[in-house]
């Protein structure tokens, strides 16, 4: 195979990234068989990379991919050896719609296999939340499969090395397939069993597109389009519950956001410089009318209704003046009690800082600085760099902005923190 140009390799990569998680989803689903499922999504892609350089890309790409996907699924149903009895289900499937002769065998697996929420995406984060995994693998190993992630990126977005988040997610494939998991919608109390986990996988997908942590754009907002339509869909499955309205309210406001995150060249615009009327009012609404339900189905908010209630805070006011930040700070301190890490810890820091000022935001952050799971963590240096700024130490600033760029991987994050930095270094004539 020669090589692509690269207007369409990008395009291709871009394509794939996208609908990848949508391929194995919806092969999971028929053949009951993740690792058949992920190689046969990659056969439809390698199908795509032989043909599309000649024939130009389909005028339904997505479409295209799935269908020679399934196709092959379908080769692989009908030529597979019955000896194979841990396919016995799909055996009896294929035996029974071939003799009452269905017109097209995969549009009657199709049925066969659904359920009543109807959506691949969400079914498969269930199956992947099983108890019988990991609990840190269950995450893991969804954000692989669905939320279109890098092993890399996983790791970086829970602070770990890369070598043992791909164990993780090695160890959960291996044992789906030695327990034999159901490849089905959990009911009644299993789903509950499973919702803090799915919860957490819908809203780490969210926040990769939210907050890119590699490649060339800072957000990637087709993540967090998904990631919104699963949490709505799940808001309908569990309406009673609280934190999953929180969810939906963190995402729908935060999302409001994404039009003002980057200029005309891509480049992350802060918060304290986005034009707020680009904010999307009508994700903003939405955000605080699953709030509002949210704090009706529980006395007290939980982690993402918490989080929600900051970023309501954020939407509500007109600038970043006129913030009520000792709320902020208050509410990052309730969300740290109930679920204490680093990261939220940092998050406090600005929030801190912006109510009692740079110094003691520096204060707060001191302990931090030692703290050996965000050593790795670009937004560390960068949260020190920007406070040290504010104190007139643009030295020392500097510096903290050169490390934070040399750790971060995505590629406009570190362009900005660069020329914060040499802006720095012009300053101070080094």
């Amino acid at each position: 195979m020669s090589a692509l140009p690269a207007d369409l390799y990008q395009a291709i990569a871009t394509l794939w990234r996208q609908e990848s998680p949508k391929l194995v989803a919806t092969l999971s689903r028929l053949l009951r068989d993740l690792d058949l499922a992920e190689d046969l999504a990659q056969e439809a892609l390698l199908a795509a990379l032989e043909h599309w350089p000649s024939q130009g890309l389909p005028d339904k790409p997505g479409a295209w991919l799935m269908s020679t996907a399934k196709n092959r699924a379908f080769d692989q149903l009908r030529h597979r050896k019955m000896a194979q009895l841990r396919q016995e289900e799909l055996a009896q499937d294929l035996l029974a719609l071939e003799q009452h002769r269905a017109p097209d065998f995969l549009e009657a697996l199709d049925r066969a296999r659904q359920d009543e929420v109807g959506d691949d995406m969400l079914r498969l984060i269930f199956v992947a939340c099983h108890p019988e995994l990991a609990a840190e693998s269950r995450v893991a190993l969804t954000l692989k499969l669905l939320g279109g992630l890098t092993t890399q990126e996983i790791a970086r977005a829970y602070l770990l090395p890369e070598a043992t988040m791909a164990q993780r997610i090695v160890r959960a494939k291996r044992r789906i397939k030695e327990a034999e998991l159901p490849f089905d919608l959990p009911r009644g109390p299993a789903l509950q069993q499973r919702l803090a986990s799915v919860l957490e996988v819908i809203y780490l997908i969210f926040n990769e597109g939210y907050a890119a942590s590699s490649g060339a754009d800072s957000t990637r907002p087709a993540l967090c389009r998904e990631a919104l339509r699963l949490g709505r869909l799940l808001s309908q499955i569990q309406p009673q519950s609280a934190e999953a309205q929180g969810l939906l309210a963190l995402m729908a406001l935060q999302a409001s956001r994404l039009p003002a995150r980057s200029d005309a060249q891509g480049r992350p615009v802060l918060l304290e410089a986005q034009d707020r009327s680009l904010w999307d009012q009508g994700l903003i609404e939405q955000g605080l009318r699953a709030l509002a339900l949210a704090a009706q189905r529980e006395a007290e908010l939980g982690p993402y209704g918490l989080q929600a209630a900051i970023a309501a805070c954020h939407a509500r006011a007109p600038s970043t003046d006129q913030t009520d930040w000792a709320r902020v700070d208050a509410l990052y301190l309730a969300l740290y009690r109930l679920r204490p890490s680093p990261v939220i810890a940092l998050n406090r820091v600005v929030a801190h800082a912006m109510h009692q000022g740079p110094a003691a935001g520096l204060q707060l952050l001191a302990p931090l600085l030692q703290d050996p799971a965000l050593q790795n963590y670009p937004w560390l240096p960068a949260v020190q760099g920007d406070l040290l700024e504010k104190l007139g130490q643009a030295e020392q600033a500097g510096r903290a902005f050169e490390t934070a760029a040399a750790l971060s991987g995505n590629a406009q994050d570190r362009l900005q923190m660069l020329t914060r930095a040499q802006r720095l270094k012009a300053q101070t004539g080094a």
